[in-house]
């Protein structure tokens, strides 16, 4: 997700830079009209912003799918108003279809899962959010928009089944980064359980999956560059939200390892932080599974 509270890295000449400037700008300023026109109540949105309404838990409304959502504060929001009204993962991603089986890897409070879900009855949703406090709201915001075909599990999901250690980053509850246990070292409630991609397909019986989701932090490169080719064939189209500044990859890596598995990829660059982006990728007709339809990007 977009981060608008962290220092912009500037790159290249002067003219990038200014050009950089007028994108992170332009994209705050489209931003604010969201916020004000998407959301019910609106008030109550743009005071948690400010500082005028104390933080959450509040339920807001958004006005064209309908969804509503109960968020602890500034952070949910802005996740919210990336995955719905401004459909990032849709937009730099595939549109959704029906009878999908979708995997939603970082859920989070629900944002991306309760869209695919609305999208049709028909499509199974399998949400996976390690840290507690959103998980909790992933239920809830299932339960209150009547979405009986989300699959919620408070779990992580890495390279290999066992346990991870949460780090929570910039003391936004939206954004949690993991890493490997040692579990003599670790504070308890900080220890939760993880499952390898390989595993958790199996565990479901997931002989297929339509479109694969991630936002967690970081892990999209322990979690793709680990798997092991069956896998991967069984998944159709990917969408992700890559970082750059996380890990020794790059999402480099992640074009050059998903290209020779037999996808096609394509990256966006965040307008805002130059270490983020979204990567979609599909697999190539030749490879046996349709590409899918991505969504125009508007210019």
């Amino acid at each position: 997700m977009y981060r608008p509270t962290r220092s912009v890295r500037h790159f290249g000449s002067v003219p990038q830079r200014l050009r950089r400037w007028f994108l992170k700008y332009r994209y705050y300023g489209a931003s604010v009209a969201t916020l004000l026109t998407a959301f019910d109540p609106p008030l109550r949105v743009v005071g948690m912003f400010t500082g005028k309404h104390s933080t959450g838990p509040a339920t807001i409304r958004e006005r064209t799918s309908g969804l509503t959502f109960t968020v602890r504060g500034a952070g949910d929001i802005w996740s919210v108003k990336e995955a719905v009204p401004d459909r990032f993962y849709e937009r730099f991603g595939f549109n959704l279809e029906s009878s999908w089986t979708v995997l939603d890897i970082g859920a989070g409070l629900g944002e991306f899962a309760m869209l695919a879900a609305r999208a049709d009855p028909a499509n199974r949703v399998y949400a996976f959010e390690p840290f507690a406090g959103s998980f909790a709201l992933l239920e809830e915001n299932a339960r209150q928009n009547g979405l009986t075909n989300v699959v919620a599990v408070c779990e992580a999901v890495g390279s290999v089944t066992g346990a991870l250690v949460l780090e929570p980053g910039r003391g936004e509850p939206s954004h949690v980064q993991s890493r490997y246990a040692s579990a003599a070292m670790e504070t308890p409630e900080r220890v939760v359980p993880s499952v390898s991609l390989e595993d958790l397909v199996t565990r479901f019986g997931l002989d297929s999956l339509d479109l694969v989701k991630l936002d967690c932090e970081g892990m999209e490169y322990d979690i793709l560059l680990n798997s092991p080719h069956w896998v991967l064939k069984r998944i159709a189209r990917i969408v992700l939200e890559y970082h750059d500044d996380f890990t020794s990859h790059t999402h480099h890596d992640l074009v050059r390892f998903l290209e020779r598995a037999g996808y096609v990829v394509e990256t966006f660059p965040n307008q805002v932080h130059a270490d983020l982006g979204y990567l979609r990728a599909a697999r190539r007709c030749d490879a046996g599974a349709t590409t899918g339809q991505p969504t125009p990007l508007a210019r």
